[in-house]
């Protein structure tokens, strides 16, 4: 077993791992932050995105021992201060994002990454962005209006599928 800390949504966390306990395990099961999803076990559908150290990662594919001193970002850590949603989060719910909601947390990460390093990206460019989530439901059409609404930009341009 392995002492880590790390600082997880702004408050510091500390606990005991083994070496190959999953960053998506540790937030999951021993933090019991559920928001962050597991939904492929092969680091391919996304569900599992948080920050850490201010970039998007999968965390079904970090380990948790490594992380020790961290800075760790996860959905539940994306709303507003006051409790409020966050802009990206209002737009998923006001351009119907999401359907299941079992890929959201990790769409959510991946904008909010996508924002960060392009403030105003295009539709093409967040189509690019997120080819590394899977959504089973909703035919990525309202994610990206969501994203480009997010971003400030007209949403009406968009063409629909």
């Amino acid at each position: 077993m392995t002492q880590v800390t790390m600082t997880v949504n702004g408050k510091s966390v500390s606990g005991q791992v083994e070496g190959r306990t999953l960053l998506a395990e540790f937030l999951r099961e021993d933090l019991r932050l559920t928001g962050t999803h597991i939904g492929c076990d092969t680091s391919q559908c996304g569900a599992c995105i948080v920050h850490v150290n201010g970039n998007a990662i999968k965390s079904c594919t970090a380990l948790a021992a490594d992380l020790d001193g961290a800075e760790v970002r996860t959905i539940e850590g994306m709303a507003n201060a006051d409790g409020s949603l966050s802009v990206i989060q209002q737009a998923f719910q006001d351009h119907h994002g999401l359907q299941c909601g079992f890929c959201t947390p990790g769409m959510v990460m991946t904008a909010a990454a996508l924002l960060k390093e392009n403030p105003k990206p295009s539709e093409a460019e967040i189509r690019a962005y997120l080819e590394g989530n899977i959504c089973r439901c909703t035919g990525y059409h309202n994610i990206v209006k969501a994203i480009m609404a997010a971003s400030g930009q007209d949403v009406s341009a968009i063409a629909a599928e």
